[in-house]
């Protein structure tokens, strides 16, 4: 991507954490509806009318600024880009958490180049909040108007280091029993986008998740490489096909982690 291309698009991302929060504050807080996308018998893929609300709000202003451009998003029939870039949105992610009341869920925007992710930005309107990538191949975090730069604490050691990781209801008791030295040191809570953005401020030296699809960790991507983190799948393979996804603070730790998880990955 060019450079004056990248500043282009970092501005109009950078704009969008107030758009979304106006609308959301103004017009949709506290009036959603609840619906379950899954096709499974006892399946539960939750969906409500404020994702579907955000993301057409998003659309039309990506549309309207750049209208050859690309867009898959969670909720609606993909755009195929005439430009080379493509915007991978999920409105909501962390529906769950929205549904009761928990402020951790948030809004996740990807710009990518020729497929690959190189801009993001995850906003979490209740925490008034934002990460997002910068033009300058830095990560930040803006909060009352402030930007702070993040960086990734370099920790080597598992035993001292901080692993975030949820697995309930993806693997079963067996799988978990074959990787229980790795899950005994999983003693912090994962709380979806922000558990990668708490490793990138340094909070967190290990984040781990199970199924990812490509709008819930392609902003992830520069979000974390730019901080000083590893992103992987957990077969090592690039993250940007989404999948069961490992973040580490250092190359040495994430070495370990795969290979803890290699009878499962």
């Amino acid at each position: 991507m060019e450079k004056k291309d990248k500043l282009n698009y970092y501005k109009f991302l950078n704009s969008l954490p107030k758009k979304i929060n106006k609308l959301y504050f103004g017009k949709l807080s506290g009036k959603f509806k609840l619906n379950n996308k899954s096709s499974k018998k006892n399946g539960f893929d939750p969906v409500t009318n404020i994702d579907r609300t955000l993301e057409l709000f998003l659309r039309k202003e990506i549309t309207k600024k750049f209208p050859k451009d690309g867009i898959t998003g969670e909720e609606f029939k993909a755009k195929k880009t005439k430009s080379g870039f493509s915007w991978i949105l999920d409105p909501i992610d962390g529906t769950r958490s929205f549904v009761i009341g928990t402020p951790t869920w948030s809004n996740l925007v990807s710009i990518n180049y020729n497929s690959e992710p190189t801009l993001g930005l995850v906003n979490f309107p209740m925490l008034k909040k934002y990460y997002i990538t910068g033009p300058n191949n830095s990560s930040y975090l803006v909060e009352n108007n402030k930007y702070k730069k993040l960086k990734v604490i370099k920790e080597k050691s598992l035993n001292n280091s901080k692993i975030a990781g949820n697995f309930f209801g993806w693997l079963s008791l067996d799988e978990q029993k074959k990787i229980s030295k790795l899950t005994r040191l999983m003693r912090y809570p994962c709380s979806d986008a922000l558990s990668y953005c708490q490793l990138c401020e340094g909070k967190l030296n290990v984040v781990l998740q199970c199924y990812n699809k490509i709008w819930d960790i392609h902003p992830m991507i520069p979000l974390v490489k730019n901080a000083g983190g590893y992103i992987n799948t957990w077969k090592g393979k690039d993250p940007k096909v989404g999948g069961s996804i490992v973040v580490s603070s250092s190359k040495e730790l994430h070495r370990k982690i795969l290979k803890m998880l290699k009878p499962v990955a």
